[in-house]
């Protein structure tokens, strides 16, 4: 089959993050620690351009990519399939490298033994909700065992701070909206979603068995867009599994038509609505959580997204208005898994962590209109 006939419901090669890690390995350089370690984070930084990284990693100058990953001092970097290791010198070289896979405990304790590591940002996992419907076994095995070796490499070397990457797919059909913290975890319509919950419950009974731990779980809401210089941004394997990198595919004429499952929902337009964020905001909140962890606050839950909700087709019609490019679409049928309505209440996170979205729907099409236009076949 051509790919550019290829519908937005097609699942092809696994999903790893891509948008999310990448804004948030840039801000996490805002941190200025040199003791973390981060799971899950893509091995796609290499674009050797000026970067103005001012806003989201607080460097006093512009820089190129490769320089701003040479200053990411003593960040622990560790993607599914393999771990980098940048380990600080006085000039900020990289002179450390280990390659390996996170569910390799030998390799893990030997990282914790040889590196200082006071803290885990806990990324790591598959995260497309239609296609864990289809490989669920893939989805269990990768999110829940790998993080069960990590976990427990934390304990034998006594790390025992972490953040953790979960999602408001916890929720499943929410009790009410907007979602607050204290919304009973709903009936989880994905495997996806399950991972998630279960990997919240495992490291919340990990803290009722030894409160020494700080643990804080961050549920995401629909993170979307791209670093605004358009030299950063998601460039997923295959045919994208997720709404805006599906756009933007059809926007550069790589793809064909937009699949939009459902138009007969309970809505203003009758398609889904979700609490889009953009990626960099997303990633401010990670700089925040670090902060937080000082603190040893324990066992916190907080939900990050705008508290706005936005249909498909405003999404589709922002795009539009933001790119000045036409995307044609089709109603399909509705998509098993799928909630009608689904918007956070973020006001925990402004009170305790100081922390709001600061980007609308139009800042998230724009940036990742400019990113995939700059690079119309992803990071070359």
């Amino acid at each position: 089959m051509n790919s550019k006939t290829n519908e937005y419901d097609t699942m092809q090669r696994t999903s790893l993050y891509k948008n999310i890690v990448m804004a948030t390995s840039m801000a996490v350089y805002e941190i200025n620690v040199s003791k973390d370690l981060m799971t899950g984070i893509a091995s796609q930084f290499y674009k050797n351009k000026e970067i103005d990284l001012l806003e989201t990693v607080g460097l006093s100058a512009p820089c190129s990519f490769r320089e701003f990953i040479r200053r990411c001092s003593a960040q622990k970097i560790i993607s599914n399939n393999k771990i980098f290791i940048e380990k600080s010198s006085p000039d900020y070289l990289i002179n450390k490298f280990y390659e390996g896979d996170i569910s390799d405990a030998k390799l893990l304790d030997k990282i914790f033994k040889e590196e200082t590591i006071d803290s885990c940002i806990h990324f790591a996992g598959l995260k497309a909700v239609g296609e864990s419907i289809s490989k669920p076994l893939e989805y269990y095995s990768n999110n829940i065992s790998g993080s069960l070796v990590l976990f427990d490499a934390m304990r034998r070397n006594d790390v025992k701070n972490i953040i953790f990457s979960s999602s408001a797919t916890v929720y499943g059909d929410p009790a009410f909206v907007p979602i607050t913290e204290d919304c009973p975890l709903g009936e989880i319509t994905n495997p996806y979603g399950q991972t998630k919950a279960m990997l919240e419950q495992i490291l919340t009974d990990i803290y009722k068995s030894d409160n020494t731990w700080n643990v804080i779980l961050l549920r995401y809401f629909n993170p979307i867009g791209a670093h605004s210089s358009g030299t950063i941004g998601e460039n997923p394997n295959g045919i994208p599994n997720n709404l805006m990198p599906y756009i933007t595919q059809v926007a550069v004429g790589k793809l064909e038509k937009l699949g939009v499952f459902g138009n007969d929902y309970n809505t203003s337009d009758g398609t889904c609505i979700r609490d889009y964020i953009h990626v960099v905001d997303l990633a401010q909140g990670h700089v925040k959580s670090v902060a937080k962890l000082r603190e040893n606050p324990g066992l916190k839950i907080y939900n990050l997204g705008t508290g706005k909700g936005s249909s498909v087709l405003d999404v589709v019609h922002t795009f539009i208005e933001a790119s000045g490019v036409d995307i044609p679409y089709v109603i399909k049928p509705r998509r098993t898994g799928d909630v009608p309505v689904n918007y956070c209440d973020a006001t925990k996170a402004k009170e305790e962590l100081n922390w709001t979205a600061k980007k609308n729907l139009f800042d998230m099409c724009a940036d990742s209109w400019r990113w995939q236009k700059n690079n119309p076949n992803g990071m070359a």
